[in-house]
């Protein structure tokens, strides 16, 4: 099988696995607990948010443990609202995890602006620097696309946030982190969220950057941990893995990796004229349509013959459309047809030499059929 959905999640590093185990099974006490043994493991968690900053390129703000991107994102927006006449604003192309809650924003009655995409697939700049004012309370823009890989210039909006408002800056940076180079310093957001089963750590546990806690409130109440800002006992196994499979990861050779498996998909399904790619910077993340063929169905056949892709986020796959590439002006026929590939960087170019053949015969013969 050609695992070819890494945007869905990833296969966890074995010593994480090892990691994981070794704080399930030895050293399994609560970080809470006032004897030694929870001290030490404490420390543990400790080291790990500093890990995790590290990484992030962030020298000041704290890392809030979460069960991951859905309950950080939740953590940022809910967390940042205020009571009054506050405005918000949510980019189209956000994951559900963001775009629902902006939903339930307006369900509040609150104000909620949506932020239109470009034909090439980022936010609309000046669409933005119309709608900050200053009401503005918070403006959610994901990094990457987790639909088609496009990034966004989250320096830039930044600037345009910082310079009309006092507003909160959110930032979805779960296709980002350990994926393309940045550092949270240079880029000046205020909340940044990660997931672990994106970096090949495990499924149930990410993280919250928050450069300044005085700027959000606890959603979820309890004991206090995490800052009083998130409230139950810590994951420490799930945590401690992700700082494993953090610290083994090196980005910048990872994404020569990646961006080599994506360049040989390319050339290899260019070979057709039906193909469309939408161009992307990140070299993990691909959208592609096959002109009259049911993206759904390709996807389907090309599990029958050993290679696993998706039409879009695994989190919105009972939902018609596709919100990302309908904002971008994409024509029904092109997102019908859409599927999406996505890669990590420890696949070989022979399984995507092998991939991107099959895709070919499958989707040439789908096409045949209709005809």
């Amino acid at each position: 099988m050609i695992y070819l959905d890494n945007a869905a999640t990833t296969r966890m590093f074995e010593g994480a696995v090892d990691e994981y185990q070794k704080f399930a099974c030895n050293l399994f006490y609560n970080p809470s607990a006032f004897y030694r043994e929870g001290r030490e493991v404490k420390a543990c968690l400790d080291q790990a948010r500093k890990s995790l900053l590290k990484k992030l390129g962030a020298t000041k703000g704290d890392i809030i443990f979460t069960s991951g991107a859905t309950e950080s994102n939740n953590l940022a927006i809910m967390g940042a609202k205020r009571n009054g006449s506050w405005e918000y604003i949510f980019s189209m192309g956000e994951h559900p995890s963001v775009y629902n809650v902006a939903k339930e924003l307006e369900q509040q009655r609150c104000k909620v602006h949506y932020l239109p995409l470009l034909e090439n697939g980022q936010v609309d700049y000046s669409n933005l620097e119309n709608l900050i004012n200053d009401k503005t309370r918070l403006v959610c823009v994901m990094h990457v696309s987790n639909e088609t890989g496009v990034v966004n210039d989250i320096e830039k909006i930044s600037e345009i946030v910082k310079t009309k408002s006092k507003a909160l800056l959110h930032v979805d940076g779960v296709q980002a982190f350990n994926k393309i180079d940045f550092a949270l310093d240079k880029l000046n957001v205020d909340s940044y969220t990660i997931s672990a089963h994106k970096f090949h750590g495990p499924k149930g546990v990410g993280a919250l950057y928050v450069k300044n806690k005085s700027n959000i409130k606890n959603i979820v109440f309890g004991g206090g941990q995490e800052e009083n800002l998130r409230s139950g006992t810590e994951n420490t196994s799930g945590i401690m893995a992700m700082k494993w499979a953090n610290e083994h990861i090196n980005v910048r050779e990872n994404f020569d990796k990646a961006l080599l498996l994506k360049q040989t998909m390319t050339k290899i399904l260019l070979q057709d004229n039906n193909i469309k790619i939408i161009d992307s910077e990140s070299p993990y993340i691909m959208s592609v349509s096959y002109k009259g063929v049911n993206g759904e169905t390709l996807a389907r056949i090309l599990q029958d013959e050993g290679v696993l892709v998706s039409t879009g986020s695994a989190c919105s796959t009972k939902k018609a459309g596709n919100r990302t590439l309908e904002s971008m002006g994409l024509k029904k026929e092109d997102v019908v047809s859409s599927i999406r590939i996505s890669f990590n960087a420890y696949m070989s170019e022979a399984e995507i030499k092998d991939a991107g053949e099959i895709i070919l015969k499958c989707a040439s013969k789908l096409s045949e059929l209709k005809t």
